[in-house]
């Protein structure tokens, strides 16, 4: 291959998933080109890099450029061949409107769409979410797939979710209306779990910290997970193969769990480390007066016994996408959480 097709640009180089897909086409041999807001960010991300085992020196590049400018994207896509888009913005504090969610979203996913067509790139994987699935439905027999659009006509649809079936909807509208050409494969990942990288990780990953560092019980929440590595493994497959071009992707390891069920393998495989886990199911009553006074638990109050189950079939029968079990992934973020000291009582716990 030429240079062009292994230079691969990943925007949002700060985030989670999107350092373990800089590591994942590092380790296939990649160049990488990466989006920060600020680099001042450029030391934190290559040193989360080598907890992960990588040492990219120059086959790294960062790029600034913010979803909400037009500035640096282009000069982030020249000469790329692929784009790995993860970025997405987060808004925060309890005040924040719909549209201080969803405009950006929206915004930033058409900016790096246009950079991406106009600079020749082939293929833009798009990390979206199972919340552009699973929102606003009612309880369904058969496990969530690529063919479920959350539905935004219902209550209890969450911000963060009316952003990303809006954005990944306008991401497909795009590519139908002015493309180009341009290729787009979608990933809709359920809760990531996995190695952690550094002290800035993922809201799902605090679901693990929560369990281990003593929370007096589990409300009765039912997730799908899937390991980190393996979200990335499923961004490098669909962004070369041919079978993944204009498909939507699950990516759920096995079948989803409650929380309960969560802190019973944490409890059996962590040994010691998992003293003062609890296996307690919190009554939904009691959840519900707590979420009167702690906005931190009024977005669990629409989940109480909901099944949210999905299938990967999907990925498995295109992609040959295997991923690692759901136990495994648990296992290794509580593993990583101990190592890097971010549990309570470790001394740098957040």
């Amino acid at each position: 291959m030429n240079g062009k097709n292994r230079q691969v640009l990943v925007t949002g180089g700060t985030g989670f998933i999107a350092q373990h897909c800089i590591l994942a086409l590092l380790n296939h041999g990649y160049q990488v080109r990466t989006t920060v807001r600020s680099l001042l960010r450029e030391a934190e991300v290559r040193e989360n890099l080598r907890t992960g085992g990588a040492e990219p020196g120059d086959r790294l590049s960062f790029v600034t450029a913010d979803l909400g400018s037009d500035q640096g994207w282009a000069e982030a896509a020249a000469g790329c061949a692929y784009v790995m888009h993860g970025a997405s913005p987060t808004p925060t504090g309890d005040q924040t409107s719909e549209e201080e969610w969803i405009r950006p979203a929206v915004d930033g996913n058409l900016r790096v769409l246009r950079a991406a067509r106009d600079a020749g790139v082939r293929r833009v994987v798009l990390t979206s979410a199972f919340g552009a699935v699973c929102a606003g439905h009612r309880p369904m027999k058969r496990p969530f797939n690529e063919t479920d659009w959350s539905d935004l006509t219902a209550k209890n649809v969450w911000p963060y979710q009316r952003s990303k079936t809006l954005s990944e909807r306008a991401a497909w509208d795009f590519i139908a209306r002015e493309g180009q050409g341009l290729e787009l494969s979608a990933i809709n990942p359920v809760a990531v779990l996995g190695p952690v990288l550094g002290a800035d990780y993922s809201h799902s990953i605090r679901l693990i910290r929560n369990i281990m560092d003593g929370q007096p019980g589990n409300p009765k929440i039912n997730s799908g997970f899937v390991d980190v590595r393996d979200v990335a493994d499923l961004h490098l497959r669909a962004m070369t193969h041919e079978a993944a071009r204009g498909e939507r992707f699950l990516a759920i390891a096995g079948e989803s769990m409650w929380l309960a069920d969560v802190a019973k393998v944490l409890k059996e495989r962590m040994g010691p480390a998992a003293a003062r886990v609890s296996t307690r199911v919190l009554p939904n009553v009691l959840v519900r007066l707590g979420a009167l006074k702690d906005p931190a638990l009024r977005g669990a109050v629409p989940l109480l016994g909901l099944n949210l189950n999905a299938t990967s079939e999907k990925a498995m029968r295109l992609l040959d996408w295997a991923p690692r079990t759901r136990e495994e992934a648990i296992v290794a973020t509580a593993e990583s959480l101990i190592r890097l000291g971010l549990l309570r009582g470790s001394g740098q716990a957040g």
